[in-house]
């Protein structure tokens, strides 16, 4: 170990490696209360470092777990005291925006967040949103394929990929930064380490696709009466908005009551009590315009009876009080302290059905049990909260959650990925054969497995 360290330290600089003491302080992750465990955390500033050291550690059979922003929920990203980290958080440069092709060159480390804000002062827009914003990294991004708020209208993280570097185990650097978005000549290698959540290799340098910003952004909250509804209000609000509809978020009734109840910094804007609430963002071009058409939308499906309340924002301000119902974790952190989240998509129609039937099976089993639903229901994901569950109880609540998925042609994981809390229902989704292909792949890219190991499925 000690001579590992050291060339380690040679390749980096004593800046580039933490270890012992120098890593206290530091979580397991965001959403942890685990120390960080690890030989070290290496913290190579270039692709080229990122090289080295991976053929240092392929050399010495040394596993290595890529880190991001850690903010991941199915623990792709945990380390033990044996492994290398390895984080990108030193390569945090964006280095180019391009206005005219509407691309964006970044490095791994860069923080989402930033890159919104990049984007939006040269008067551009980079669609991927999503809670952890102001934390988590765009190589962690691609890495898990995040999905987010607008799925609907711009697709996953790999669809806003225009080029891509990567290193293999062996340190092997493998560049596909044409930035093209018509580049048909063979396999698309880079589409490999998307979603592979860093067992393939680590994803260094990305060129982002973006997107003329909107001149503005109306967001409004409905109270609806029923599932049905909430299905002709998203078809008939896509069609009328021309495309403008961007987000479209259902929460159920008793997960809208308890983030806008006593564990609440937040009050709901809506008089009436429903069983579903739906969240829409509709960028327009012109505020006068798109507002008076979102309104008139509005009034003909309250006269129809799909919407029983309905509130637009006023103000920035009122935007994101309401984008916080949706997105606030607090009050139930408050009231029942644990809790355990899932997420699993299936086709939007059965949604409220499959729903029910997980709650009414998990009364049966755990009565003190409660299930708290949300979701992207524009694109058939939904993340299911199960409170009031002992640990050694888990198992139970995900066999009720994920073993209908596999009669219902569902997945489940829609955009978290499968890490270390997946792994024992990857079939459940995969068939056999797509298995033994990922197994292939893994064995061709990393033949001696120390990339991320233990991850998604045992080698």
């Amino acid at each position: 170990m000690h001579d590992l360290l050291s060339t380690l330290i040679e390749i980096l600089g004593p800046e580039g490696v933490l270890s012992g003491k120098a890593l206290d302080g530091r979580a397991a992750g965001i959403w942890s209360k685990e120390p960080f465990q690890a030989m070290a955390l290496v913290r190579p500033a270039s692709t080229e470092e990122v090289s080295a050291v991976l053929k240092v550690c392929y050399e010495a059979n040394q596993s290595v777990v890529p880190v991001g922003g850690m903010t991941g929920l199915v623990g792709a990203h945990i380390t033990g005291p044996n492994d290398i980290a390895l984080s990108l958080e030193r390569m945090n440069v964006i280095e180019s925006v391009d206005l005219q092709s509407r691309k964006m060159t970044v490095q791994s480390g860069v923080i989402l967040e930033k890159i919104h804000q990049r984007a939006t002062e040269a008067n551009l827009m980079f669609p991927l949103d999503l809670g952890a914003r102001a934390s988590c990294t765009i190589g962690g991004n691609i890495a898990t394929n995040a999905g987010g708020v607008r799925v609907l209208r711009y697709g996953m993280t790999r669809s806003l990929i225009l080029g891509l570097e990567a290193v293999l185990a062996d340190g092997t650097i493998i560049s596909s930064m044409s930035g093209l978005m018509k580049n048909n000549t063979g396999y698309d290698l880079s589409q490999l380490f998307i979603g592979a959540e860093g067992t393939l290799g680590v994803v260094t340098r990305a060129i982002l696709r973006l997107y003329e910003a909107p001149k503005s952004v109306e967001t409004a909250l409905l109270a609806v009466p029923s599932w049905d509804a909430v299905m002709a209000l998203l078809r008939r609000f896509d069609g009328a908005l021309s495309g403008g509809l961007v987000a479209f978020e259902v929460m159920w009734r008793n997960y809208f009551e308890l983030n806008t109840g006593p564990y609440s910094d937040l009050s709901s804007p809506l008089s009436e009590s429903t069983p579903f609430y739906v969240f829409i963002d509709v960028f327009v071009n012109d505020t006068k315009t798109g507002r008076e058409a979102l309104e008139a939308l509005l009034m003909e499906n309250i006269e129809s009876g799909d919407i029983v309340d309905a509130v637009i924002a006023q103000s920035e301000t009122q935007r994101q009080k309401i984008w916080q119902i949706r997105e606030d974790f607090e009050p139930e952190k408050k009231q029942y302290g644990q809790t355990f989240s899932f997420d699993v998509s299936l086709d939007i129609e059965i949604l409220d059905r499959y729903v029910e039937a997980a709650r009414e099976k998990l009364k049966d089993v755990l009565p003190a049990a409660e299930l708290f639903v949300l979701g992207h229901v524009g694109d058939g994901n939904i993340h299911l909260v199960a409170a009031n569950i002992a640990q050694n109880d888990v198992s139970k609540v995900n066999e009720i959650i994920y073993q209908p998925l596999k009669g219902l042609n569902g997945s489940v994981s829609a955009e978290h990925g499968i890490g270390l809390n997946k792994k024992a229902y990857l079939s459940i989704t995969r068939s056999p054969e797509e298995i033994n292909l990922m197994r292939q792949l893994k064995k061709t890219l990393d033949p001696r497995g120390i990339m991320n190991p233990g991850k998604v499925f045992d080698s």
